[in-house]
């Protein structure tokens, strides 16, 4: 995927996000402590990596029984937060239909919480499923939800310019863990 042409700023990268990543799940381990059916839920695209890390340690470091770990594909903006679709999408993967959630701790996972309408979508899906609880983390709050939706855990909260984009690079889909601020060229 190209990236959108801008100035760009390198806000964390390496050891220090996985300083970042280390006190998400620290604080994903309280909010789910005692629990035994568990599941964490990956938003599509970056989320699904994220969540694939935060379960590592909520396992390893903090002895998580190895939860259910699904995705959903949830889209509204592209990655330079223009609109995509006027309504929020969600794609049930039809794998995951049949499962039953009902009962769980949900842990929803995503890259940055912008105005809320993913998030929002994601919840009420969830919620038809009859969870126990839904809990969200995020990477990176931007300050600006517009919806009546919070993340339970946020690696950073970065308050930027309306105009920049926050950038999480996630491998698999890029080289380096990192986040970036992106000024995109403004046209005039």
């Amino acid at each position: 995927m190209d990236r959108p042409p801008g100035m760009r700023t390198c806000l964390y990268e390496g050891d220090a996000l996985d300083g970042v990543m280390d006190d998400m799940a620290r604080r994903a381990a309280a909010l789910l402590a005692g629990r035994e059916r568990v599941a964490v839920i990956g938003i599509l695209r970056r989320g699904a990596p994220l969540a694939d890390r935060l379960c590592e340690r909520l396992v390893r470091r903090h002895g998580l029984v190895p939860p259910l770990r699904l995705d959903l594909q949830v889209k509204r903006y592209a990655d330079d937060l223009t609109l995509l679709h006027p309504e929020t999408r969600l794609t049930e993967d039809a794998a995951h239909a049949a499962l039953d959630l009902e009962g769980r701790s949900l842990l929803v996972v995503d890259d940055v919480l912008y105005t809320g309408h993913s998030l929002l979508r994601v919840l009420e899906y969830l919620a038809r499923r009859r969870p126990a609880e839904i809990r969200v983390a995020v990477l990176v709050d931007r300050g600006v939800c517009v919806l009546p939706v919070h993340a339970d855990v946020v690696g950073r909260r970065l308050e930027v310019a309306a105009g920049d984009v926050i950038e999480c690079n996630v491998p698999p889909y890029e080289p380096d863990f990192r986040i970036e601020l992106l000024r995109p060229l403004r046209a005039g």
